[in-house]
């Protein structure tokens, strides 16, 4: 899709173009409208966000401005708009930026229009996709050759870091740029950068318990973004992924991904915090409920096989029961805690049978790469749930706070004027 071919709209020294459109591939305007949180909105997305005019990002030697066609909508700006558990406006006041807002949108697909001065192999007017991975390029870890996304400096783009993709133009780095899929419209490349590199890098990412095949791996919240690119993985790998889910609609869903099939989490009751130790009747009430909990696992992969990887993130509702469930010398691995954040764990099931329980956050460029070269290879379906109006933004974040959207990913459009656009 080439960019509309019309001068920003000049008003009293302030220049931008209106949504949906876009100046001249290279000109950047000084203004440009984006979804704004501020402090004093914090509480309900629906309210936090709001339409704004603020002034285009600059950028240094080793960053890329992108003209944003869609952007990805996640939990995680859910969270910056609630302002809990981490004011990231004062996070970064403190840091020493200047601004008192914060653009959120770890997900974007765009057009370059400008790249700084140190940056090699990404051209204005290139299409590009972007993952959320940003770390400080001298941090000592990463000089040595760690992992980046462990660094002292690593964050989360677009949450931890200002000017995301609910802006017309986003600030990245030059590391963060990956070539869009050509078969992939806007709005479908930018759906599941975000969820699908953390679910590549929960199963790929852990030495020990990376998934292999004819493992089975139990996703939590499997008709979701998150879960439809975990199911995906897993049975690319050669797994079997078995979902769990909160009705039968949403199993059916998981199902059209890969899922060997799904369990109701509405049929049990044991979820939260066990009863303590001392308390037999208790311990044994719950404990029936966890095992017949891991029977209907066995049921759906057709013998007693228990999962060599639990894929979470709901966390203190369910952590107690993926731990009981995982295999000796298994892996829960959970990259969040949408139900909160004081998980219990049974040290019982968990030291004498040598599980791990191993925390995931982000990707890191090679595990980034991987997971893009899959979608560009058509191997992995970005499923794309629903497309949204960038005025949408808001309420599209509250509903799914309110664990309301639960069928695949979002992607609000911002310079793409239609849903279908962007494809070569």
């Amino acid at each position: 899709m080439s960019a509309v071919e019309r001068r920003p709209v000049v008003t009293a020294g302030v220049e931008a173009v209106p949504v949906g459109e876009l100046p001249p591939v290279g000109r950047v305007p000084s203004h440009m409208h984006a979804q704004v949180v501020r402090p004093d909105r914090y509480g309900d997305p629906a309210t936090a966000f709001a339409p704004e005019l603020v002034p285009t990002p600059p950028i240094g030697p080793d960053e890329v401005l992108i003209a944003v066609m869609a952007a990805g909508i996640n939990y995680n700006n859910v969270w910056a708009a609630r302002g809990y558990p981490v004011d990231q406006v004062a996070v970064r006041r403190k840091r020493g930026e200047t601004e008192d807002f914060h653009v959120g949108g770890s997900d974007a697909s765009g057009i370059v229009y400008a790249v700084g001065e140190d940056v090699t192999g990404v051209e204005v007017g290139q299409h590009v996709v972007t993952h959320p991975g940003w770390w400080e390029a001298d941090d000592p870890w990463v000089r040595e050759g760690r992992d980046p996304m462990i660094a002292n400096s690593a964050r989360i783009y677009g949450y931890d870091t200002n000017y995301g993709s609910f802006g017309q133009f986003t600030r990245v780095q030059a590391h963060q740029v990956l070539p869009k899929a050509e078969h992939l419209s806007w709005a479908e490349a930018a759906a599941p950068t975000l969820v699908g590199t953390t679910a590549y890098r929960m199963l790929h990412g852990f030495a020990g318990n990376t998934v292999e095949p004819g493992d089975v791996v139990l996703v939590w919240g499997g008709s979701g973004g998150l879960g439809t690119q975990a199911i995906q993985l897993a049975r690319l790998a050669g797994a079997t992924p078995v979902a769990v889910v909160s009705d039968p609609d949403r199993g059916a869903y998981a199902e059209k991904f890969g899922a060997a099939g799904w369990i109701n989490r509405r049929e049990f009751d044991h979820w939260g915090i066990p009863p303590l130790v001392d308390d037999k009747a208790g311990q044994k009430q719950w404990t029936g409920q966890a095992r017949a909990f891991g029977k209907r696992i066995w049921d759906i992969v057709g013998e007693r096989k228990d999962p060599a990887i639990v894929f979470e993130h709901p966390g203190a509702a369910t952590i107690p029961t993926s731990i009981f469930v995982c295999r000796p010398g298994g892996m829960v691995v959970i990259c969040a805690g949408t139900t909160g954040y004081d998980a219990m764990v049974d040290l019982r099931y968990h030291w004498t049978r040598q599980k791990r329980l191993q925390g995931s956050h982000g990707t890191n460029d090679a595990q980034a790469t991987a997971y893009n070269d899959l979608v560009r290879d058509r191997k992995i379906d970005p499923v794309l749930g629903r497309t949204i109006a960038f005025d949408q933004i808001g309420a599209a974040h509250a509903a799914m706070g309110r664990g309301e959207d639960v069928f695949g990913n979002i992607s609000a459009l911002v310079g793409s004027a239609a849903p279908d656009a962007g494809r070569a």
